[in-house]
């Protein structure tokens, strides 16, 4: 079964209602629920620029070892289901319930890329980011120290 049909089958009927008891999930669950949480970051000032949908699926092919093929479909319904949403705070619940702490913290490392993609940090991105590291049960100082990873990383400083 191709990526998208095995993600298209794992969408919960309400957005982020478990499918599986809390500390369990698919990959796919996972996959997805991150994705939309990273599109939902790139889409902060109304829209996705090319270089964010860039790192976006660089993201998604490094951290979760995906194709090109399958980096660009999973992205592509990641997109979608955004769109289609006004619950994106589901998707968190996902990501909590399922992720353990440093995998929690590892998906705002990536949401801190893809919001310092063009090299600063908007009002609307740092808002979303503070939210979901709240949702996520991250402390803000491993948020904080998340963020610094990727400023040194991305060459940007502090």
């Amino acid at each position: 079964m191709a990526i998208l049909d095995r993600l298209k089958s794992i969408l919960p009927p309400t957005p982020g209602r478990a499918v599986h008891p809390p500390g369990q999930h698919t990959v796919d669950e996972l996959h997805l629920a991150a994705a939309v949480l990273l599109v939902e970051a790139a889409r902060m000032d109304d829209e996705i620029h090319e270089h964010e949908r860039a790192r976006i699926d660089a993201l998604l092919r490094e951290r979760f070892g995906l194709d090109a093929d399958e980096a660009r479909e999973l992205l592509e319904l990641a997109e979608r289901t955004a769109a289609d949403s006004t619950h994106w705070q589901g998707y968190t619940r996902v990501v909590k319930e399922r992720f353990d702490q440093a995998e929690r913290v590892q998906m705002l490392e990536m949401l801190w890329e893809v919001v310092y993609t063009d090299g600063e940090l908007h009002d609307h991105e740092a808002s979303l980011l503070r939210r979901i590291t709240g949702l996520l049960y991250v402390p803000d100082r491993e948020s904080g120290e998340a963020r610094k990873r990727v400023l040194t990383r991305l060459g940007l400083g502090d």
